[in-house]
């Protein structure tokens, strides 16, 4: 279990049968979905180290100590934990199982800006304790999960591809930010269109080696006002914003993708030399890459 999603403490809260952990997962990079019961009755601490986690019950009910109070998820509802905190499931019943999903906390912290289009809310304050998946939005992410769910006796879906990964990652992710956006959130002005497009342009080719031109002929404007606009709307420039993608990509293959070298990683995601990746993953994450794929 703590390979799959993260080192915890369980402990056993009463009745006699033992735990028998059932375990299922799909891999697609930057999202984890797994299948998890324990088949008795436990408690779970855990810090959820880099990445966030949403726990929807199939079966029985789940309740944890949110940050309003008791929080208790059954059919329908989902248990949303936050990253690098620590979390207490005080109860997960011997007869309950979940869909459980797992982001990675700085590449869904990216993928929410490109969705909403500003940094005016951050994931950390976007995701409620608890959400609601019966009607809507809810329901229509829950269907989404549930239908890749069904390829969990395949873990090698796509293993080979990570452009299929990449894409249905990205489903599952715009279908969490969506449910949980705020209404007044559709109200907040869209980021100029050259802005969106070159945002769009470093999303999906982020190991081009980019240059300030490169990015102002795709927006169609001058290397000057290029930058000005990304610092009001990004609040960073155009090279900063594309090292920012660059780190989360290499942060989600180092946590949990294919066993590479940090070498293979840096090139692969368009670092010049190992050696600048990670003096920059250092500064970013406060550890070195090669601790993190440990």
């Amino acid at each position: 279990m703590a390979e799959a999603y993260f080192p915890h403490e369980l402990r056993l809260v009463g009745g006699v049968h033992e735990p028998r952990l059932t375990l299922r997962t799909l891999d697609l990079g930057p999202v984890l979905i797994g299948h998890v019961g324990w088949g008795a009755d436990v408690a779970i601490d855990c810090d959820y180290p880099g990445a966030y986690e949403v726990n929807m019950p199939i079966t029985g009910h789940i309740e944890s100590r949110g940050r309003h109070g008791t929080v208790a998820s059954v059919a329908g509802q989902g248990t949303v934990f936050r990253s690098d905190t620590a979390s207490l499931i005080s109860h997960w019943d011997a007869t309950c199982t979940v869909l459980g999903v797992k982001f990675d906390a700085a590449w869904l912290d990216v993928e929410a800006e490109r969705l909403l289009g500003s940094d005016r809310v951050g994931v950390r304050d976007l995701l409620p304790d608890q959400v609601q998946l019966e009607s809507g939005r809810g329901r229509a992410w829950r269907h989404l999960v549930a239908s890749l769910a069904t390829n969990l006796h395949d873990p090698d879906l796509f293993a080979d591809s990570d452009v299929v990964r990449q894409q249905l990652a990205g489903a599952v992710a715009a279908g969490l930010v969506d449910l949980c956006r705020p209404a007044d959130a559709r109200s907040v002005p869209a980021r100029p269109w050259h802005v969106r497009r070159v945002v769009e342009q470093l999303h999906d080719d982020p190991a081009r080696p980019w240059t300030a031109g490169d990015m102002a002929a795709v927006a169609g404007t001058s290397v000057r006002r290029l930058q000005e606009a990304f610092q009001q709307w990004t609040g960073r420039t155009p090279t900063q914003y594309l090292l920012d993608v660059r780190l989360a990509r290499a942060h989600a293959d180092l946590t949990s993708g294919p066993r590479t070298t940090v070498s293979d990683v840096a090139a692969r995601w368009g670092f010049s030399s190992a050696s600048r990746f990670a003096a920059a993953y250092r500064r970013r994450y406060g550890l070195p890459p090669s601790a993190a794929r440990r």
